[in-house]
């Protein structure tokens, strides 16, 4: 009787294997990449003061409000990378501005103090375009326009830093040993860390979605 009883066990369990059971809840396809957005809420995320700036909208995240800076703070990467490619289809409205910072730290308020900005603007102000490496290496071309979705694409992998904007290499950029900052931006080196999305001013509206990372080693 026991071969009856062990067989029924045995593929009860392997049921539960092939259906995920206690494997990561995070999407991750044939070539490596893992979803850290799953398009319905903030799983995995967290933001400090003026979380108001963010809310989701047909499967996307909405940019809108006071200075505010969403973190991922999930359980991908114990949500601390080094190596990575990291990809997102992005929209602007109008007179926008944003940001994608990476090896930064989660905080409360204020602009984030570790790590790069990536920037994401088409049309504001700011002469500092869209895949920018904030105020390290500006890009004053213009790539995109407002009101369509892009592709924006960093990859770090040792001391190098390369943005694409829908496939298009906007910044290659090598941080050297020793890198000269200004004052209040000694802390824009490589190190390790987290993402954020930046909220900007209450005038700019963008909007984030398919936000994916690839680990390196």
């Amino acid at each position: 009787m026991k071969p009856r009883i062990i067989a029924p066990l045995f593929m009860f369990i392997f049921f539960l294997m092939s259906i995920g059971f206690g494997q990561d809840s995070n999407e991750k396809d044939e070539s490596g990449w893992i979803s850290l957005f799953n398009g319905e809420n903030f799983d995995g995320w967290k933001v400090g003061n003026n979380a108001q700036s963010f809310s989701i909208e047909n499967g996307s995240i909405k940019v809108n409000g006071p200075v505010a800076h969403l973190f991922y703070m999930g359980e991908v990467g114990n949500h601390s990378f080094t190596n990575f490619e990291f990809k997102a289809s992005v929209m602007t409205k109008p007179g926008s501005n944003s940001g994608i910072y990476m090896h930064t730290q989660y905080q409360e308020s204020g602009w984030p103090k570790y790590g790069y900005e990536v920037q994401v603007n088409n049309s504001q102000g700011d002469w500092k375009r869209t895949g920018s490496l904030y105020n390290i290496v500006n890009v004053r071309e213009t790539y995109v326009d407002d009101n369509e979705w892009y592709t924006e694409y960093i990859k770090v992998e040792g001391k190098r830093i390369i943005v694409k904007i829908n496939d298009i290499v906007v910044v290659d950029y090598t941080e050297p040993d020793d890198p000269v900052r200004d004052e209040g931006e000694v802390n824009r080196v490589l190190s390790q860390g987290t993402f954020a999305l930046q909220g900007h001013d209450p005038g700019s509206t963008v909007y984030y979605k398919d936000i994916m990372v690839r680990i390196l080693p």
